[in-house]
């Protein structure tokens, strides 16, 4: 699940540079984007009849609104920010530090024991998507970008921690449906205090190759976000946060490739780009290893079954 979401929202980057340089900003598509994923995801709601899964109670608003602000608004906002001024696969390496983040808050956050190789396949990861992306090269790295690409993965990471308390707690499609919900109205606010300069005119007009921006907006609604997002939410009852973290890394790898396919130029891919994709995927076959799994609980002896029984 979480690789057939990674290569969704791969190919989601392509697109939505398309939908960018077509004159729409990055917290116009980031709305656009929850809001369209908020109808979708309540029609399929209503639709399966599982319209009584969506109560929430007092408990549960703080998690939705920290999971849907941090993962469904600001995570892509930022991405958007970030592929606007920089290379796609030069986004994604800033974003996708993310799994580091997970991993040093689950050993010295959570203080739970990991073996030293998930170290060596972070690193290894991590090296790889340097050389997707070239950083010894002569870059000339634009410093919003930078910057909302490293914050981009500081609160991916949050999303991954969040997501997994989540799961625990309520349904996948629930979940992910308040999730774009928490979104949309952060993208409504964001709209109503700064709207953009160029209004939404692009929306009528075509992309680059003859394709229409609108058509291009429901392929980043579906396919970006309700169904990969989904996958990942789901992918969260099954791994760990770290893993999902770290697999979900293949996304570079696949979204250089779709970049270099689609808009060619400086998004090109050469030798030492693809012998990084390969490290990339090294590093998360060693990564993916290193969990510790929990110790099962040693059996009662006589005496605590004994003390356990109430008399009678």
């Amino acid at each position: 699940m979480v690789v057939i979401a990674g290569t969704m929202f791969a190919v989601n980057g392509t697109v939505s540079k398309l939908v960018l340089r077509a004159g729409i900003d990055p917290p116009q598509l980031a709305f656009l984007r929850a809001a369209g994923a908020l109808l979708g995801l309540l029609a399929i709601t209503f639709a399966l009849g599982r319209g009584r899964d969506l109560t929430v109670t007092r408990r549960d608003l703080p998690l939705l609104a920290g999971y849907g602000l941090a993962g469904f608004f600001l995570v892509p906002m930022l991405y958007f920010v970030a592929i606007s001024r920089l290379p796609v696969g030069i986004g994604l390496l800033f974003e996708y530090t993310a799994p580091l983040f997970v991993a040093l808050w689950m050993r010295f956050g959570q203080r739970q024991p990991v073996r030293p190789r998930l170290w060596g396949g972070l690193a290894l990861s991590l090296a790889g998507l340097a050389c997707v992306a070239e950083v010894w090269g002569d870059l000339s790295l634009d410093g919003v970008g930078v910057l909302a690409g490293l914050g981009a993965a500081v609160l991916l990471a949050l999303y991954y921690l969040l997501g997994a308390q989540g799961v625990a707690r309520r349904d996948t499609l629930s979940l992910t449906t308040w999730a774009f919900g928490a979104a949309a109205v952060a993208g409504l606010l964001t709209q109503a205090v700064a709207p953009a300069r160029g209004g939404w005119a692009p929306l009528a007009q075509t992309a680059s190759g003859g394709v229409p921006v609108a058509l291009l907006i429901g392929y980043v609604v579906v396919a970006g976000s309700i169904v990969p997002y989904l996958l990942i939410t789901a992918a969260l009852r099954h791994l760990p946060a770290t893993s999902v973290g770290i697999i979900g890394m293949i996304e570079p790898v696949i979204a250089s490739a779709v970049a270099w396919i689609t808009l060619g130029g400086s998004e090109a891919l050469n030798a030492a780009q693809l012998t990084g994709g390969a490290l990339i995927l090294a590093g998360v076959a060693l990564a993916e290893t290193a969990r510790v799994a929990p110790k099962a609980p040693e059996p009662a002896t006589v005496r605590e079954k004994a003390v356990a029984v109430p008399a009678g």
